[in-house]
C-alpha cells in the first residue's frame, strides 16, 4: 500500500491526511489542522478526530481483508479525547490491530501532535462485508 491509497478515498482528502504507511499491521498518517476541522477556540472537532480514526480503521481492515470479501464497514467506535490538537497543528496518527478475525477485525489509533501531546485513542470494530 502506498500514499496513492488516497486518491481513492475523497474524504480522506478533505481531512487532509497523507497516509506515510500502510501494511496490514500498522497504518500511519498525518495531517495539518486546518480552520475548515475546528471547532470554537481553535481547536480540532471531535468530530474530525474521529473522521480521521475511522479513516485509517477502515485502511487497516481493507489491507487484511480474506481474498473473498468485498469490502469492511465500522460497527462500532469509541473515543478517549485526551488534549486538543489546536489549528496548525501537525498530527500523526497510528492504527493498530488488537484482533484480526474472519469475520471483524479490531482496531486501536492514536493521535498525537507534532509536539508528542496525546489529542485521542480511538477503538473501532470492523466489518468485513462479503
Amino acid at each position: 500500500m502506498t500514499v496513492n491509497l488516497i486518491e481513492h478515498m475523497p474524504f480522506a482528502q478533505l481531512l487532509g491526511l497523507t497516509i506515510e504507511s500502510a501494511d496490514p499491521n500498522h497504518v500511519r498518517a498525518t495531517f495539518e489542522v486546518k480552520r475548515e476541522l475546528c471547532t470554537t477556540g481553535k481547536i480540532m472537532h471531535g468530530g474530525a478526530i474521529m473522521a480521521v480514526a475511522d479513516t485509517l480503521g477502515a485502511v487497516g481492515a481493507y489491507l487484511n481483508l480474506p481474498e473473498t470479501a468485498k469490502a469492511t464497514t465500522t460497527i462500532e467506535s469509541k473515543t478517549n479525547f485526551l488534549g486538543a490538537a489546536r489549528l496548525g497543528a501537525t498530527v500523526t496518527a497510528e492504527t493498530t490491530p488488537v484482533h484480526i478475525g474472519g469475520r471483524t477485525s479490531v482496531w486501536q489509533t492514536k493521535l498525537t501532535t507534532d509536539e508528542g501531546r496525546a489529542v485521542a485513542i480511538v477503538t473501532q470494530t470492523q466489518l468485513v462485508l462479503s
